[in-house]
């Protein structure tokens, strides 16, 4: 009672779910242009996730290769369907597909019933799994935002024994981070981290729709794979005109984030976005754009790695924290980028 009693009053009031307004990128979120200066490691096609375990693994469509210290890549191995996710320990290497899990060990394969698996960390023996929704492929993100789903589940795939739900009715878990506290999982749609078991989110709204988590030295590693826009949070509010959109337009047309910059004049711009002088202005609104977030042990932002939307490394799906380094996959820039990675 009291829950639906709050949705009417924001609905009202234009406030809390209902609200159209995007928090501002400041303090540690300030945007720069550290990924436009990054190294670059290796060009691969829409790179989607980083593991490491024996060796480096990045998936990109439907190839995992294996990435060499000098930036040098190996085909791994090739499936028939896109690999949506990655974990590796050891010699051990989960690899999500759109309607189940390979889970590869030397010459021994299994198949883990886990549909539209977005997420996978390595807990001990177990693999903990985040389902993106229960109706939707991973391919269908866009799908999914726009039906305002919260479908997505959270799973325990012990050795042996079927897969166990931890979470229900998520709204595209996207990002696992194993901690001494539980588990945290990164829920994209609705712009948060929440720690299983606990009612309050440890991040609240983010500026953007976050993705994988990784460990980082002292904390975190935060990927964003899109900003959050008004026109957009405008449009995810009239149902009416959203599921039209859906109907009448194809996807990579609708008003709806990206992972990377237009490439059609088919393409939906907002206002402030249009050209000057034939450049896009760096702090234009945009569909598509490059963030990583450093957190601390406690989950708090304390730096961030922007390219804008004047820049090329958007759509950041990954991030894998080598030491000296980190390795980030930029989906739409179809680079794997290294950042400096020894901070406090």
């Amino acid at each position: 009672m009291i829950a639906w009693l709050r949705t009417r009053v924001d609905s009202f009031l234009g406030q809390g779910d209902a609200a159209v307004t995007v928090p501002p990128m400041d303090g540690a979120l300030s945007p720069n242009t550290r990924l436009d200066r990054a190294d670059l490691i290796a060009q691969i096609p829409t790179p989607n996730d980083i593991a490491q375990g024996d060796a480096t693994y990045v998936s990109s469509g439907n190839t995992v290769y294996r990435l060499g210290p000098a930036g040098t890549t190996e085909p791994f191995r090739h499936f028939a369907e896109p690999v949506t996710s990655l974990a590796a320990q050891g010699d051990r290497l989960a690899v999500g597909q759109p309607n189940h899990i390979l889970l590869l060990q030397g010459v021994t394969e299994t198949t883990l019933p886990v549909p539209c698996p977005t997420a996978l960390a390595f807990m001990g023996d177990t693999l903990i799994a985040t389902q993106g929704s229960s109706h939707n492929t991973p391919a269908q993100w866009k799908h999914d935002l726009m039906q305002r789903g919260s479908s997505g589940a959270v799973w325990q795939i012990a050795p042996g024994s079927p897969p166990k739900p931890l979470a229900t009715g998520l709204a595209w878990p996207n990002g696992i981070a194993i901690t001494e506290g539980g588990i945290v999982i990164a829920e994209s749609w609705r712009h948060r981290l929440i720690r299983l078991g606990q009612p309050n989110p440890i991040l609240a709204d983010l500026p953007g729709y976050p993705a994988r988590l990784s460990p980082a030295q002292n904390g975190w590693w935060l990927s964003i794979f899109a900003p959050r826009g008004q026109l957009v949070e405008f449009v995810l509010r009239e149902r009416r005109y959203c599921t039209r959109m859906m109907a009448e337009i194809e996807p990579d047309n609708w008003l709806a984030p990206a992972l990377s910059p237009p490439k059609s004049f088919l393409e939906p711009m907002m206002g402030g976005a249009l050209r000057t002088h034939g450049f896009a202005k760096p702090w234009a609104p945009s569909n598509s754009y490059g963030l990583l977030v450093r957190l601390d042990a406690r989950f708090r932002p304390i730096r961030s790695y922007h390219s804008r939307a004047d820049g090329t490394r958007h759509g950041i799906t990954a991030a894998l924290d080598m030491g000296n380094r980190v390795l980030v996959a930029s989906h739409g820039g179809n680079a794997i980028l290294s950042v400096e990675g020894d901070l406090p």
